[in-house]
């Protein structure tokens, strides 16, 4: 059995599907690695860390590797790729699964298994295999580390013999896995941090973390999760609401850093251009939502902007940014999940697609869309 890598064809893609270390688990357990030349530059891994992990490393992308059994990706390859497989090549990796049906369907004409890693359950034996939580941690980290290099101001509060420094006010909007990095950051910084979610299950965890809740609790709110634990979509009653308590909060925040996505949906807009003016020569956002239309409406994707003395930062991916951490979090992701789809003893292909963590995540077999969401 044979498992391939291949350079991610996206430039501004700085991660790598595959780490030397796990390669290594991997050619362990009886599996040959064959790794395209250059791969994991950008991840700071050099060729001859996969050739001393076990991997074969190759400059072409040669027949063999397109033979594979598997192909690891960080991204939905291209068609240019796609068309070159054999026909019975397992994809795994982040195949942007809300994306347009009529672009998947095309995709699904080349008859691959494709296997999309954001779909991953919400169920406990899936959490090492969740590369959402994974990359939106560091997100949430990177999210505050650059805003403070952009703020040009100290965070903690510091007193000296000259006089004393005022403390940075943070404020954090959506409490997920990259929120609450984020909120755990900010703290270590010695910043005051505020954060706000519709989720009511999220108020205990904002203040455990130390960190001061703001939201309208009013019915609405006490109802607004949803089974698998994702937010709601608010009435526009409550949106009102919550949009002039927010305003008010916002005019005197620091930073503020924005990380509310509704899966399969654009982005709900948070911040205003209206909020944005109202904010304090000096002040940073920072948009981690703008690869899916953004929170703030003056946020540019992969861009950072500067409004009336306001900079906003609009880069796409944060987890991009630490691109080492993130490569070896989500290749230890993919690890587990190949466990589940490989019988190590007989080396081969043992997949139970009746397995809820398989049904969850197989978005194209023979030739078919063939996840409920697409029915």
């Amino acid at each position: 059995m044979q498992i391939t890598v291949l350079t991610e064809t996206d430039q501004s893609e700085t991660r790598v599907a595959l780490t030397p270390d796990v390669v290594k688990k991997i050619v362990n357990r009886g599996i040959n690695v064959l790794i395209q030349s250059g791969c994991g530059q950008k991840s700071n891994y050099s060729d001859s860390q996969y050739e001393t992990a076990g991997a074969k490393v190759t400059r072409t992308i040669n027949e063999s590797a397109l033979k594979s059994e598997i192909l690891i990706t960080v991204k939905r390859p291209e068609d240019k790729i796609l068309e070159k497989l054999n026909k019975n090549t397992i994809i795994i990796g982040q195949m942007d699964p809300y994306g347009s049906s009529s672009e998947l369907n095309r995709v699904a004409k080349y008859g691959h298994q494709l296997f999309s890693m954001e779909l991953m359950p919400r169920i406990t034996r899936a959490q090492s295999m969740d590369v959402l939580s994974s990359q939106s941690n560091l997100s949430g980290y990177k999210a505050v580390i650059d805003s403070v290099a952009e703020y040009k101001k100290a965070v903690p509060m510091m007193m000296t013999a000259a006089g004393t420094i005022a403390p940075a006010k943070i404020f954090i909007m959506g409490v997920g896995v990259a929120g609450l990095q984020a909120i755990a950051t900010a703290r270590r910084l010695g910043g005051i941090v505020t954060a706000t979610d519709v989720r009511p299950a999220t108020k205990e965890q904002v203040v455990s973390l130390g960190a001061k809740f703001i939201a309208v609790e009013d019915e609405e709110f006490k109802a607004a999760e949803t089974s698998a634990g994702y937010a709601k979509e608010m009435s526009k009653e409550y949106q009102q609401k919550q949009e002039e308590l927010l305003s008010e909060h916002i005019k005197n925040q620091d930073i503020v850093i924005t990380t509310a996505l509704i899966p399969g949906r654009k982005a709900p807009i948070l911040v205003t251009k209206k909020m944005v003016e109202s904010m304090k020569d000096g002040s940073v956002i920072v948009d981690l939502a703008t690869e899916r239309g953004g929170n703030v409406e003056m946020s540019q994707v992969g861009k950072k902007t500067l409004h009336e003395g306001i900079t906003i930062l609009g880069y796409e991916n944060f987890a991009r940014r630490l691109p080492t951490d993130a490569s070896n979090l989500y290749a230890q992701n993919i690890m587990k999940f190949l466990d589940e789809i490989i019988d190590v003893d007989n080396q081969q292909l043992s997949i139970n697609y009746e397995d809820e963590i398989i049904s969850g995540i197989l978005i194209i077999k023979d030739g078919v869309l063939v996840h409920p969401m697409y029915k």
